[in-house]
């Protein structure tokens, strides 16, 4: 199996994890402050990688310390806005706004890196981000309180272009580490003012757990991997998957009722993916997904 499907089986993966973690923390996060809970998921997950791996600290040093502290900075600002966005407003819109990092990317990547988007990736964008409005706006409404998930959209959407950028040629697992020990220290900087609080029963620290190690070490892990070796818009693109995922594993346990409107969002955001993904003969990949610069 060639390296760039081995990228979309593991992102895939990733968008799973993410989407079953989220159905576990929904009930979870009523019990324990966010920034308290992501402080403890980003710690623990950090502390399991380095337990498996204790020696990928002599590779913290140099660009790949360099480049991990600056997209755990920027992963940790889209944790923080995105939090601040959900507090303000619905989850639905919350999530909405969020997955617009799906056009925010390739827009950056035409922005920052002067490569223009094919046509293909950018109907996949527009039809992921249709599908994405199908599954999870029902009854929400717009404030200027979301343009902190707005930030949030264009934090995830840098950390990606960054990952892309800064990770080939780098320790991915070393990378991976320093990123997610970054955020943990930022996030347990937001939890101090109000005083840090310890999970108070099983359901929060399975929540807790589940997301530390399968959403978090596993998920960021195979996410830096896979982005060594594929373009960032494609990736944007196949991360949407995370809320068809969540959206299947809500109506699996019994939180949400499947219904036409979720199943037509699920279907445009599969076909986005398949767009990009479909394999076409004697075309390179970096001609499908961008069209050449004039210099």
């Amino acid at each position: 199996m060639k390296k760039n499907s081995l990228a979309v089986i593991a992102l895939l993966i990733v968008t799973i994890a993410w989407g079953a973690s989220f159905v576990a923390m929904k009930p979870a996060m009523d019990k324990i402050p966010v920034f308290d809970f992501l402080a403890i998921r980003f710690t623990i997950a950090a502390a399991l990688m380095l337990a498996v791996r204790p020696k990928t600290v002599s590779v913290f040093k140099g660009d790949t310390l360099k480049y991990g502290i600056l997209l755990g900075i920027v992963l940790g600002f889209a944790y923080v806005t995105q939090t601040i966005g959900l507090i303000s407003s619905t989850a639905a819109i919350t999530s909405f706004i969020t997955g617009l990092y799906v056009v925010l990317t390739p827009l950056l990547i035409w922005f920052f890196l002067k490569k223009k988007p094919n046509s293909i990736v950018a109907l996949g964008a527009i039809l992921a981000t249709l599908g994405l409005g199908f599954i999870t706006i029902k009854e929400a409404s717009f404030d200027y309180n979301q343009i902190w998930t707005m930030l949030c959209a264009l934090g995830f959407a840098l950390h990606i272009v960054g990952l892309s950028r800064w990770s080939p040629g780098k320790d991915v697992y070393a990378l991976t580490v320093i990123q997610l020990l970054t955020v943990a220290v930022l996030c347990w900087v937001g939890a101090v003012p109000d005083g840090i609080q310890a999970p108070m029963d099983g359901q929060v620290w399975f929540a807790i757990l589940f997301s530390a190690v399968f959403a978090t070490a596993i998920a960021f892990f195979f996410q830096t991997w896979a982005q060594s070796i594929m373009d960032a818009s494609r990736v944007a693109i196949i991360l949407t998957m995370e809320v068809v995922f969540a959206a299947v594993t809500s109506v699996a346990v019994g939180q949400e009722v499947l219904n036409p409107q979720t199943i037509i969002g699920g279907l445009l955001m599969l076909a986005a993916m398949l767009l990009i993904e479909w394999p076409r003969k004697e075309t390179s990949l970096e001609d499908l997904v961008y069209e050449p610069m004039p210099h």
